[in-house]
């Protein structure tokens, strides 16, 4: 698979799936530089994957499917530029001569889904949308902590090697945050200088992969002890007491850090 992170806005990613001349993009929040890109490469859009509804991954996708007339799927529970095809957890389709399989992972949003593509001898791919940062995760808009933690669980059980293709760069803030969760974790802070020196080159942090977000993403690990110990110190007069609850804690606490 030839892949490629389009920036687009101020942080979004469009990522580039391309076999020979024929590419899919998935999350086309503006046309533009997919536009650019098809120019550039003289290369055929095929197909458009949308993880969810927000402006930011759909404000292209009418242009582009006017443009080529090309097939868009997108979760079946979520409003997305018509026409589209609709899908959900166990629905598999080929694309580019390839399988791809779709996972249901609400929470950012409550119907939001993420595409795994599996081939050969090739490491897996997982187009995750804002469910699943490097280093992080999405807000919550319409889901509950449960069923995000829930959601992440299952992104977790992916083989180790899979490449996971968020759509934005996030990944120096979701990292500062993680390393003042989780000081003494020493594999989080080699990865964030990495991370650091990689920015400075102006190059993207992405994709990341799923055995390294074990290690170092705090809302993967919202049930390891440091994780708990730093939750509670934190949460003295309140109550943790579920998985979820734990889990929500830590997400109100990125959401107010600086």
């Amino acid at each position: 698979m030839n892949l490629r992170a389009v920036a687009a806005f101020d942080d979004n990613y469009i990522w580039w799936w391309q076999e020979g001349s024929d590419v899919v993009v998935v999350d086309p929040g503006e046309a533009t530089p997919v536009l650019d890109l098809l120019h550039a490469t003289q290369t055929h859009l095929r197909a458009i994957l949308v993880t969810h509804h927000h402006p930011d991954h759909v404000g292209g996708v009418a242009i582009l499917r006017e443009r080529f007339g090309c097939p868009v799927w997108g979760p079946a529970r979520e409003t997305i530029p018509e026409p589209f095809e609709p899908v959900f957890a166990g629905v598999s389709f080929s694309l580019l001569g390839q399988k791809v399989e779709v996972l249901d992972v609400p929470g950012h949003t409550a119907g939001h889904v993420a595409y795994l593509w599996q081939a050969g001898q090739e490491d897996p791919v997982l187009f995750c949308g804002d469910t699943l940062f490097v280093g992080g995760c999405g807000r919550l808009f319409e889901g509950t902590a449960a069923q995000m933690l829930a959601s992440l669980d299952r992104l977790a059980e992916l083989p180790g090697p899979t490449l996971v293709c968020c759509a934005h760069e996030y990944t120096l803030s979701n990292l500062r945050f993680a390393c003042h969760v989780d000081p003494d974790n020493a594999v989080l802070q080699a990865h964030l200088a990495q991370c650091q020196q990689w920015r400075a080159e102006q190059r993207p942090t992405l994709p990341g992969r799923i055995e390294l977000e074990r290690q170092i993403n705090p809302f993967l690990r919202s049930r390891q002890p440091a994780i708990r110990q730093a939750l509670q110190t934190r949460s003295e007069a309140t109550a943790l007491h579920s998985d979820a609850d734990h889990w929500g804690a830590l997400r109100a606490w990125k959401n107010d850090f600086r």
